[in-house]
């Protein structure tokens, strides 16, 4: 099992190889071993929308040291608290979504408009800023919206004329919230992380009850460490769809980084009833026990 060589000679290693070097690591493992920002894969094109993941040889100390450790009877949640406990020097949480090109990003996309009495008359006389839209600029600045939304996501995805379409919808309507978010993930995902926050509070501030706006700008708090903020953006976004299972998630991962396993508790278990065949069930099942 030789080692794969990337193409600025760095040798990396595939799961694969990993797992018959550390029998005791599983895949899901290894993903949340990335997950919690411990180790930090690579992913390499292999044809057809496909990817491999590989890992460098800096990662073999953590990954080596996890599968000890688990081949000594311990709980895999044990040992995340100990190489956490170990890379920080305290008992502490590191869980960082995924985002940023190549990433799977954790933010909620608007994938459709509100009605067009909602979208524009009753809109603009709750925040007494602007008078409805006509009904061809609204259905332009709709358009434009559906024209970013198809650019956006999936194999296909081309997120710069994503961005571009949304910028052309919110030319012709600066107050459409879905514009906004959308607009908003896009730069999340490229790391234009105040670019992201700043359009987040934007669409609150336009629509209080917008559940991706809360739930989103909690990942984008997290990110900078405002974990208080994080936790109370997740509670907002909750208090609007209790039933999103990932707001659970990231919510107990939170409270567990801020030392308050009590509260986190219950949404790990929310989470898996939510999501009984969700990626991180397992993990959710050993932290809510």
């Amino acid at each position: 099992m030789a080692p794969e060589q990337s193409g600025e000679s760095t040798t990396l290693y595939s799961a694969r190889t990993i797992r018959g070097l550390y029998p005791a690591l599983r895949d899901d493992h290894l993903r949340y071993l990335e997950r919690w920002g411990l180790v930090r894969a690579v992913r390499q094109a292999q044809g057809h929308g496909r990817h491999e993941t590989l890992y460098s040889f800096a990662d073999l100390a953590v990954i080596r040291q996890a599968s000890a450790e688990l081949a000594r009877g311990l709980t895999f949640r044990s040992v995340l608290r100990a190489l956490v406990a170990e890379r920080e020097g305290q008992l502490a949480f590191d869980f960082q979504p995924v985002t940023g090109r190549g990433g799977d990003t954790a933010n909620a996309k608007v994938v459709k408009l509100e009605p067009r009495v909602a979208a524009g008359q009753s809109r603009a006389s709750r925040l007494g800023a602007q008078e409805p839209l006509d009904e061809q600029t609204f259905e332009r600045a709709a358009r434009y919206f559906a024209e970013g939304a198809a650019l956006d996501g999936g194999e296909d995805a081309r997120s710069d004329e994503a961005m571009v379409a949304y910028r052309r919808a919110l030319t012709l309507d600066p107050q459409m919230v879905a514009a906004l978010v959308n607009l908003a993930n896009l730069h999340y995902a490229a790391d234009a992380i105040i670019e992201a926050e700043a359009l987040y509070e934007k669409a609150l501030a336009l629509d209080p009850s917008c559940f991706e706006a809360h739930f989103n700008l909690g990942n984008v708090y997290h990110d900078t460490g405002r974990f208080e903020a994080a936790v109370f953006r997740y509670r907002q976004a909750l208090a609007i769809d209790p039933g999103y299972a990932d707001a659970h998630f990231y919510l107990a991962v939170t409270l567990e980084k801020l030392g308050r396993s009590g509260e986190a508790r219950p949404h790990w278990a929310h989470y898996q009833r939510l999501a009984p065949n969700g990626e991180w069930v397992a993990l959710a099942k050993e932290f809510g026990e």
